[in-house]
Formats: structure tokens, C-alpha cells, sequence
């Protein structure tokens, strides 16, 4: 990511100067090396010049969740039920990534999320400490991503307009078979193959380059300086799109093919090394083209414009946002559809979310008293259709679905394990509660980051529930480590008997929806290749869609990446996994670095 420069922007390209919070905030996990999980630990890549990163963040212990005597499974309680047997209800002790900056992820989503320059203008107190904050712990922006999101031009809105495909960490709709077995069928062969891993670009810098989209013919990834299109036939180099500067945020969601980005002024300079990320376009994911640009002026005055830090598309509408302000332009053509107002309340917008429908985490006030409310909008005037307001004491919160809307939120700081998440608040099309489903157990590994409204991962909506993993655990061997997939009702907020078991060794969490079915992905261990599953959205039956190669170089090349730190798109039998952030190659690990790896069963 790259930032404006000093005073009111401070930079965060390299170490020794501010940095802006990643997606999910400071604090979260550094991009995994290669060597992958559940083996020796790797070679870490070297560091850019400056002092030694701090070191891996041990997470507090978590107590898998207990049933409390006379409670039926699936009932909630101080400690929620996910049916453990007694041997495996031990201590987690599992290891975490370096903690210098994200994912969330996610945001994975994350992380969502994918953030651009810190916001300029009057509004950049509260972001430009997170920066310096950032700065004194060297976090390395390893931005979230995980999760799939299709990309269709079926009319799915009122008026035949497209509406944002996807499902994924967080999200929800798009699912191309509504209430069905999904359209992602069994391949002849399960084992894949390497389709093509391109190599990571060397910086000596950290640059950002977030985004990755997946359409019927096309992989679409960003690289330095442009985006670059890959035929998922063979692999191949497809299209390219020069920028003339860095990607600094990316749109989890893709609308009839197109999809938006945000990028900066220009290329680095040595006069002018942070470049204000303050750009947003429209890019046709299968012609490979730029279809237009724009940019945001800010709301006190004058013809600058203001830095952007996250994008989203929904149906038609593109909204970009930050701390300084935002505004939304049609998909097609990029005309201004509104912008967003601060007023006398000292209002404004932190930020969008987008796929199925669009909202905003709209903040009042000023610090330490903010007032936080979810509003639901009309994506082509901006005006609210729904509020909701916030427990006191928030200065932030994250959509993890714009349909059904649902809001996560660290509530009085009381969430566990790192996730940013003590509450998700599940609403109606009024604005109006429905369940309130509380976290602060920390058996659950959902991913929100800290200042980004669009930046959670590995939650998935879908059958009237919202899908995560659970922590990390003990196995049934000695040092094997393992989590589930269970579910909460979105009418009740009560955590269902759904269960989904990772098996002996292996991670999983949700990437999407396919109808009623779930994709998943299971990390693999250290000597195992990862896999893509098929759960059944009724019976939780698992089936196997693609079974990663064992080999060493395949499991290294897989394990590079963080699983809430990195890019996850499957369809079709690929899959795509790829880095947000480009930085130093190691000079010690002889293992090559890649900007994605994919495979296919085809």
C-alpha cells in the first residue's frame, strides 16, 4: 500500500516510516513463509532494512467449548457446544503468525479491507496514531483476502441491474443455484495439478497489490504497477492493464464482469516516494481493460482529492470511502451518483459494503463518544432505508453482509484470540435487531480487522445461518491440531448442531456458498496438500472437490501463504491462492517466492 506524504499523510511504504493499519488492524498475522502448517517452522524471508520485526505473538489459551450438563448440543451458553468428545477438549497452544500487520482477514477478509492511503483532510487524526502505531511495530501490510467471488451479469436487481455476485468471507448471495445443490460438481479426476505459479516481483520496498477476481474464462490478479488477467484454460497471460501506479484497495465484488480498484496518483518517485492512493476505476475483467477513472473531492472544499482506503461494488454502484469521506459512481460509465455528507452532528461515512445490496457503518460525534450506526442504502441516491445504532463506546465496525445485513463489532474490547469480533449483530431490511450472537467465548475464529468497514473473513452467510471455523484444538494424536465449521441461526442467534470436522491435522474454513452447499478449504499439514471440499448444506456430508499434490515443492509453494492473510478463489476446479503484498526475497530460504500459485483437476 502506499501513502501520501508527510505531514497530514504520513507514509507507509518501508520500514522506518508510518505505515497504515492493514485491513484487519494491527496485531494480525504476518504472511506464513514457505514450509506451510503443522511442520517445522520455516526459514522466515528476510525483513526489509530496519530494526528486527517483534516477535510471534503467542495467543492466549482457549478452552474448547464445553456442554453444560442438562444443555442440549447446539444450545448457547458461557461455553457453546460443539459435541468435542472429553479427550480432545485441551488447551490451544497452537502457535501464531508473526504479528507485525494483518488479515484480517480475511481479512481475510479482510480484510478487507483491502486498504488504500490514509485519509487526508480533517478526519486523519484517529488513522494517521493507527499508522504510527503501525510504524513502531513494523507491521508488514499483508492485507486480507480469502473467500471466492464470482463474477456474473445475470439481472438479479430490481430494474435489470446486475447485482454483485459472490459469496464468501464475509459474504453472502450470488449463489448461482438459490435454495439448490450448488452449480461446483466432482471432477473425473479429484487430484490436481499446478496450472501456473507466477513468480512474486522482488521490492525492496512493501507494495501493496491486493485484489484477485475469478470469473468463467478469466483469473485476474494485481500485480506492480497493473493488473494482469491469466486464461484459466492453460495458464497463459491473457491481458494486462498498465496503471502508471500502484493498486492500493480492491473490491471484493465483481458486477457484469467489472469490478473496481483503487490506485494512486502515480508510480513512486525518489522526490516523492508515497503517493497518495486517491484514485478509483472500473476495470472489465474479461476485455482487460481500464473503463474509466475518477476521484473523490473532498466535502469541506476545494478541488483536491481526498485519499480513499476501501472500495466496493454492488449491482451498478461502485462507493469508495475513508475517515475524509466518499462518494459512488455508476459501474458503467463512472458518472457521480452522490457523494457523502458530514453534518452538523459531525457525521460521516467510515465506509461501504457491497455484493448483494449496499451499506454503510455510518459515525457521529467526536472521540471518546462516538455514536456508530448500519444503515442499509439505496445504492443509486445514497439515502438510508434502515438504521441501526451501535452499543456505545465504538469507534469502529465491519459489515460481514450487506443481505441479510449483519455487523460485527468489538463490543467494550471483549473479544477474544485476536478475532476483533465479541458480537455479531444480525438486522432487518428496517434497521431493526433480529439476534444479537455473542463470541466473547473464543472458541470461534471468525477474522475482523480494525478500521475498515468491509474487512472480515472466513464467515459465510447462507441457508438462513452464517457459517466459521471454530479455534484450533488438540487432535485425537499427540501433536496433531484440528477445528470444525458450525453455524449460528440468524433468526434465533442460537448456535446449530451444524458440524463440519476438519480431519486429523488439517485447518478448514468456509471460502463460499454454491447454492445451499459450502466450499471450503482445508490447510493442509506439513507433509499434505491442501483441499478444496464440498459440504452439503443439509447433512454436512463432505465431499472432496480437489486433493492437492503431497509433493515438496507443490506443499511449500501452497503453504506460502497465510490462510487469512492471502487470496482464495476456487470455481470450476481451480483454484487460485495469491499474496496481497509484494516485499524483500529472503536471502537465506532458497524457496521461491510466488504472487499466486494455482491448481487445476482439468
Amino acid at each position: 500500500m502506499s501513502t501520501p506524504p508527510p505531514p497530514s499523510q504520513p507514509p507507509s511504504g518501508g520500514f522506518g516510516a508510518p505505515q497504515d493499519p492493514p485491513p484487519g488492524g494491527f496485531g494480525k498475522p504476518e504472511e506464513q513463509p514457505p514450509g506451510g502448517f503443522g511442520g517445522p517452522p520455516p526459514v522466515p524471508p528476510a525483513m526489509p532494512a530496519g530494526p528486527p520485526p517483534p516477535p510471534p505473538a503467542q495467543p492466549p489459551t482457549a478452552q474448547p467449548p464445553t456442554v453444560p450438563a442438562g444443555q442440549p448440543a447446539g444450545q448457547p451458553s458461557g461455553q457453546p457446544a460443539y459435541g468435542y468428545p472429553p479427550q480432545q477438549q485441551q488447551p490451544y497452544g497452537y502457535p501464531q503468525q508473526p504479528q507485525p500487520v494483518t488479515t484480517p482477514m480475511y481479512a481475510a477478509q479482510s480484510p478487507a479491507v483491502p486498504a488504500g492511503g490514509g485519509g487526508g483532510g480533517g478526519g486523519n487524526e484517529v488513522r494517521t496514531q493507527l499508522m504510527i502505531v503501525g510504524a513502531a511495530l513494523l507491521a508488514i501490510a499483508l492485507i486480507v483476502g480469502g473467500g471466492l467471488w464470482y463474477v456474473s451479469g445475470d439481472d438479479k436487481g430490481s430494474g435489470n441491474q446486475p447485482v454483485a455476485e459472490g459469496s464468501a468471507s464475509p459474504g453472502t448471495g450470488g449463489d448461482k443455484a438459490p435454495g439448490g445443490g450448488g452449480t461446483e460438481k466432482v471432477p473425473a479426476k479429484t487430484k490436481s495439478k499446478t496450472l501456473v505459479n507466477v513468480p512474486m516481483p522482488d521490492s525492496a520496498e512493501i507494495v501493496q497489490i491486493p485484489g484477485s477476481w475469478l470469473t468463467d474464462t478469466t483469473y485476474a490478479k494485481s500485480d506492480m504497477g497493473k493488473v494482469v488477467g491469466y486464461n484459466l484454460t492453460d495458464g497463459s497471460k491473457k491481458w494486462e492493464i498498465p496503471l502508471g501506479a500502484n493498486v492500493c484497495g480492491a473490491s471484493r465484488w465483481a458486477s457484469d464482469n467489472k469490478t473496481a480498484i483503487l490506485f494512486d496518483e502515480a508510480l513512486p518517485t525518489p522526490e516523492k516516494k508515497y503517493q497518495p492512493c486517491n484514485q478509483v476505476g472500473v476495470i472489465d475483467l474479461e476485455a482487460g481493460k481500464l473503463l474509466w477513472k475518477a476521484n473523490a473531492k473532498s466535502q469541506t472544499g476545494g478541488d483536491k482529492p481526498i485519499n480513499l482506503s476501501e472500495v466496493t461494488v454492488s449491482g451498478q454502484t461502485v462507493a469508495a470511502g475513508s475517515l475524509s469521506g466518499g462518494a459512488a459512481w455508476n459501474l458503467a460509465d463512472g458518472k457521480v451518483l452522490w457523494s457523502a455528507k458530514t453534518d452538523a452532528d459531525r457525521c460521516a461515512d467510515l465506509g461501504y459494503a457491497g455484493g448483494p445490496a449496499l451499506a454503510v457503518i455510518r459515525r457521529c460525534g467526536q472521540s471518546p463518544n462516538y455514536v456508530l450506526s448500519a444503515q442499509s442504502l439505496d445504492p443509486v441516491t445514497g439515502a438510508p432505508k434502515g438504521s441501526y445504532k451501535l452499543p456505545a463506546g465504538l469507534d469502529f465496525a465491519q459489515i460481514v453482509s450487506s443481505k441479510p445485513l449483519i455487523v460485527a463489532a468489538n463490543v467494550n474490547d471483549t473479544a477474544k484470540n485476536a478475532t476483533g469480533i465479541s458480537d455479531l449483530f444480525v438486522l432487518d431490511d428496517g434497521g431493526q435487531l433480529k439476534a444479537r450472537i455473542p463470541l466473547t467465548s473464543g472458541n470461534y475464529s471468525p477474522d475482523c480487522g480494525a478500521t475498515e468497514v468491509e474487512d472480515c473473513t472466513h464467515m459465510v452467510v447462507g441457508n438462513g445461518k452464517i457459517y466459521m471455523p471454530t479455534e484450533e484444538h488438540k487432535g485425537t494424536s499427540e501433536s496433531g491440531r484440528t477445528n470444525e465449521i458450525v453455524s449460528f441461526d440468524l433468526e434465533t442467534g442460537k448456535l446449530t448442531t451444524d458440524r463440519a470436522d476438519a480431519g486429523e491435522r488439517h485447518t478448514v474454513f468456509p471460502m463460499r456458498m454454491d447454492g445451499s452447499n459450502l466450499i471450503v478449504y482445508k490447510v493442509p499439514p506439513y507433509d499434505g496438500g491442501g483441499q478444496i471440499v464440498s459440504v452439503d448444506g443439509k447433512t454436512m456430508k463432505q465431499t472432496v472437490l480437489m486433493q492437492n499434490p503431497a509433493t515438496k515443492e507443490s506443499q511449500r509453494a501452497e503453504t506460502q501463504y497465510v490462510p487469512n492473510a492471502a487470496e482464495y478463489r476456487y470455481g470450476n476446479g481451480k483454484l487460485f491462492i495469491a499474496r496481497d503484498a509484494v516485499h524483500s526475497k529472503s536471502s537465506v530460504s532458497t524457496d521461491p517466492y510466488y504472487n499466486f500459485v494455482s491448481f487445476t483437476t482439468g
